[in-house]
């Protein structure tokens, strides 16, 4: 069954949108400071999304803006529709892999066990986290996290682009 002209069209719109989105994004961004952490933890997922994503473009396009977990699923959704090659076993690690480093930390709504996972801490200092700001309220700066006992601040200050509030 062939597609109706304008569903292509619609089609080449959205990807052409895209495309001119994301490199005015990769254009507009400041080189990493010096002493800065890599763009991409060595974890699980990484191979197949620099593997798959950079087929079409740079991996670095990916990650220009921090989406939640169901935002990356539809981006990846996207681009399998666009002709991204990959198994589901693939898919599923780079949705992983995304969420867990490139999606928003919202330090006041988060679980210990979603903060474990995302801000790459023990679950004890996550329980701690949570403690905290059940006693003493919301966090409202990351200088507010250094007052929870047993948190590296070092952890904290990596990942403060992605806190929120």
């Amino acid at each position: 069954m062939t597609r109706p002209a304008s569903a292509v069209f619609v089609s080449v719109i959205a990807f052409a949108a895209m495309t001119v989105s994301s490199f005015a994004r990769l254009t507009a961004q400041t080189p990493p400071a010096a002493g800065a952490q890599a763009p991409f933890p060595e974890t699980t997922g990484k191979a197949p999304l620099l593997k798959v994503c950079s087929n079409c473009h740079s991996a670095e396009t990916v990650i220009q803006t921090l989406r939640t977990k169901q935002e990356w699923s539809d981006v990846i959704d996207q681009m399998s529709r666009f002709g991204a090659e990959a198994s589901d076993q693939e898919y599923d690690q780079i949705l992983g892999y995304l969420a867990r480093h490139f999606s928003p930390i919202r330090v006041n709504k988060a679980t210990a066990k979603d903060l474990e996972a995302t801000l790459d801490v023990p679950g004890t200092v996550a329980e701690a986290v949570v403690a905290y700001r059940v006693e003493n309220g919301e966090f409202k700066t990351v200088d507010d996290l250094k007052k929870v006992p047993g948190l590296e601040y070092a952890k904290i200050e990596a990942q403060k682009a992605r806190l929120v509030f």
